[in-house]
């Protein structure tokens, strides 16, 4: 997400194995490094630690990271979490562009929590706000960004896994993304040629917008992501930096034949481009803000998440503790209606 959110346990359970591909999605396996698929496979069920590291400054936007988050998380059954990081405001305006030294260590405790904790790892690149209205002006900082980004953790496991750009959009339209994800992609490949890295199409990562991507066939070590807030005026509803959205108070979700066919048939779309592909996918996010009934949350977080997994899909929720939050930091409890949609108890 590229806007900010304001803002009883389980049995723990597993992810169920996600499906395996067709015999026209089977990849080439490389001895290069772990299956993509295999690796999609390991993400399973994730959230999002949204709102800390993507802040302008950590706490900014109401959560600072915990180290009991990442015990919690793989407590309650997660197999994995995506961190959204705002590396574009820890670093320098000018060449060579460097990343803060504290700020690479804040990261690296993030990282070395989840593989602590057992966790699969997402880090990206979020809210980089500049290169959406000047991709030509701040291609060579993006690129010099990604070069140090990757020499840092070029030793670390591959529970590591790398997402080049959350959430293109604006001026870096799927042509210019096109030429840019290739130009990352060489930049990572310089000093992590087997680690897989997930991206996804332009305008917001939407899945209307997959058969506009363009990835290098030679690179098999690549995870394709979207994200779903569909109905926006149902997920959105109340949000205070959607423009209009206090006239969708009110809105629901209530499992109408005509709302799971609407799922079915976006869900269907991503998973039909993959097959024609032989790309794993990542649904990345997906979540309704607080100010919806709890009711409807519940019923399109589950749908959306059951939907996704028997496609194949891996999943990170949006996200952990904040406006679309699944646990409650004040409290110290999870929001259970919410949880169990996502996590169903045994």
């Amino acid at each position: 997400m590229n806007t900010p959110n304001p803002t009883t346990s389980p049995t723990p359970q597993s992810a169920p194995p996600l499906a395996t591909p067709t015999t026209a999605q089977q990849p080439t396996l490389s001895s290069k490094g772990l299956d993509a698929f295999e690796q999609n496979r390991r993400l399973g069920r994730g959230v999002n630690l949204g709102n800390a590291l993507e802040a302008p400054k950590e706490g900014e936007w109401g959560v600072t990271l915990q180290e009991e988050y990442f015990n919690l998380i793989q407590s309650a059954g997660f197999d994995s979490v995506r961190i959204p990081i705002r590396w574009s405001t820890h670093a320098s305006q000018t060449a060579p562009y460097t990343i803060e030294a504290a700020f690479f260590e804040r990261v690296d405790w993030a990282v070395n929590q989840a593989i602590q904790n057992d966790l699969q790892v997402v880090i990206n690149m979020h809210h980089y706000e500049e290169i959406f209205k000047d991709p030509a002006g701040h291609q060579e900082r993006y690129l010099a960004l990604w070069e140090q980004i990757a020499a840092h953790y070029k030793d670390y496991p591959d529970n590591l896994v790398f997402e080049i750009l959350n959430e293109p959009n604006h001026q870096l339209t799927a042509p210019l993304w096109n030429d840019l994800l290739v130009k990352a992609l060489a930049v990572v490949r310089q000093t992590n040629p087997e680690r897989n890295v997930i991206i996804g199409p332009a305008e917001w990562n939407s899945l209307y917008k997959l058969s506009d991507l363009r990835l290098p066939e030679d690179d098999r070590q690549l995870i394709v992501t979207f994200h779903y807030y569909q109905p926006f005026q149902f997920t959105h509803q109340g949000a205070e930096w959607a423009d209009g959205s206090e006239a969708w108070l009110g809105t629901t979700w209530t499992s109408t034949p005509a709302q799971e066919k609407a799922l079915e048939r976006d869900l269907d779309l991503a998973a039909g481009w993959a097959e024609e592909n032989n790309r794993p996918l990542y649904l990345g996010e997906f979540g309704a803000y607080s100010k919806a009934d709890m009711d409807s949350r519940a019923r399109w977080t589950e749908a959306v998440a059951h939907q996704a997994e028997e496609r194949g899909m891996s999943w990170a929720y949006w996200e952990f503790c904040a406006g679309f939050g699944v646990y409650d930091p004040q409290l110290k409890i999870w929001i259970n209606p919410l949880l169990n949609a996502l996590i169903p108890p045994p």
